[in-house]
């Protein structure tokens, strides 16, 4: 089973922050195949299906950000899932509004909820997907910016990140991640 995680903060608060991109493109993936969460286990909100030759569960933990590895670890573990199968999906403050980046595994860099993950699963070996969202200027700190909504004048360079990083997900579900990597990190 594959497994694809977008990261983000539970509740109306927090939704279409920078913080819950990883919400966002799991919406565009469930809204694309007509899908809703329908499974509520371990602190996560879940729902599994069949796609082609592999079967797939999309993913929105509802632990805060930075507890995301109390929602996944018990998830996979119940479900048997390799780690080579999980693909995280979550902002980026180190890249531009409107790009993504695709890896097969790295460091937190930073990011409190891949923090968590790899504190959890006890490596740092998993698929991720960031997608940036910029920086703030000098003036205001990074906790404020990564909890606000997107400004009108991103919403276009948001909504195209979002598809793009949904076409890699589906893309993964039937090809190799190299192979999807080699294609979308352009």
């Amino acid at each position: 089973m594959k497994c694809i995680i977008g990261l983000g903060n539970p509740g109306k608060k927090y939704h279409q922050t920078r913080h819950n991109i990883g919400f966002m493109v799991i919406d565009e993936l469930l809204r694309r195949h007509q899908l809703t969460l329908d499974k509520s286990k371990f602190k996560a909100d879940y729902t599994m299906v069949q796609m082609g030759q592999e079967k797939v569960m999309f993913v929105k933990p509802q632990t805060f950000m930075n507890l995301s590895g109390d929602a996944i670890r018990p998830l996979i573990d119940y479900y048997n899932i390799d780690l080579s199968n999980i693909l995280i999906i979550f902002d980026d403050l180190d890249l531009p509004v409107g790009k993504i980046r695709l890896r097969q595994k790295g460091g937190h860099g930073g990011h409190n909820g891949i923090r968590s993950i790899i504190d959890h699963v006890g490596t740092k070996d998993f698929k991720r997907i960031r997608i940036g969202i910029g920086r703030p200027d000098v003036s205001q700190s990074i906790i404020h910016y990564v909890l606000q909504r997107f400004p009108k004048h991103e919403t276009s360079e948001v909504t195209l990140s979002v598809q793009k990083a949904a076409d890699a997900c589906d893309a993964w579900i039937e090809r190799p991640f190299p192979e999807v990597m080699n294609e979308y990190n352009q």
